[in-house]
């Protein structure tokens, strides 16, 4: 196999971070380990835990392969992301990946995202919980009830054709990234996963979910919250009625 060391991917991995010093070090090892290439920007909201310390070394270790980004203090996931989507394009990367930092994502299912883009003609790739049924490892039974109802609850109000709406292991194609209203994403918890994939949807670009097993955290706290999910709530109604006032442009009929 050809070695990836110190070569510039076309896809970057996007891992937000706050207090994942138990799991940052192998996390971004086990992408880097994979058979195909992908780099790993890290965003650090000011982890008090010495996260980005962490790293910095493994910047060092792996030259070129690792970026962070850090900002001061927790500012949101939906944040983060837009901040890694933004320097990732700038980057000029092709294929621009979410994923958490605690291996509830299995790495290895990052192959089969970018399949999904680069050979299946998905525009963006969903790693889906509730596609074939309920893949999820050691959650509560009322958050696994939450989580994929909440889901049904999206598809129901906004007509979006994605079964499991709230998923955070994405991938999106650059021409997606550059397409939509980054600066005008409004969530910032959960309610921004919907959003990016609604808005995705409503401008014509194809989604395809590829099946998942997700498997909750060993290490470190869950980052959850009941505003997070209310936040995800109520915002799928103003998602809805906003675009009821909105025209969109339509990059399905648009060759790639």
């Amino acid at each position: 196999m050809e070695s990836t060391i110190g070569r510039r991917a076309d896809s970057v991995v996007i891992i937000p971070t706050y207090n994942e010093k138990e799991n940052i070090r192998a996390i971004t090892e086990a992408v880097l380990s994979l058979p195909v290439a992908f780099d790993v920007l890290v965003i650090d909201d000011g982890s008090p835990d010495g996260t980005a310390d962490i790293v910095r070394q493994l910047m060092a270790e792996h030259p070129g392969r690792i970026n962070m980004i850090e900002r001061s203090g927790k500012q949101g996931l939906g944040t983060a992301y837009l901040t890694g989507f933004k320097r990732a394009v700038a980057d000029g990367y092709d294929y621009i990946f979410e994923m958490d930092a605690d291996f509830s994502h299995n790495p290895e299912d990052l192959i089969k995202l970018r399949k999904a883009c680069v050979e299946d003609g998905a525009d963006v790739a969903v790693g889906s919980r509730y596609v074939t049924g309920v893949n999820v490892v050691n959650w509560p039974m009322g958050r696994v009830l939450m989580s994929y109802y909440a889901s049904a609850y999206v598809r129901l109000v906004t007509g979006l054709p994605v079964r499991d709406t709230t998923a955070g292991f994405v991938c999106y194609t650059r021409r997606v990234l550059e397409a939509l209203p980054l600066d005008n994403v409004r969530f910032k918890g959960y309610a921004f996963q919907i959003e990016m994939k609604f808005t995705a949807h409503k401008y014509g670009f194809v989604i395809k979910e590829v099946p998942i097993i997700f498997v909750n955290r060993v290490l470190g706290e869950s980052k959850m919250s009941s505003g997070i999910f209310s936040e995800a709530v109520l915002g799928v109604v103003k998602l809805k009625l906003s675009s009821l006032f909105r025209k969109y442009p339509d990059y399905g009929s648009k060759g790639k």
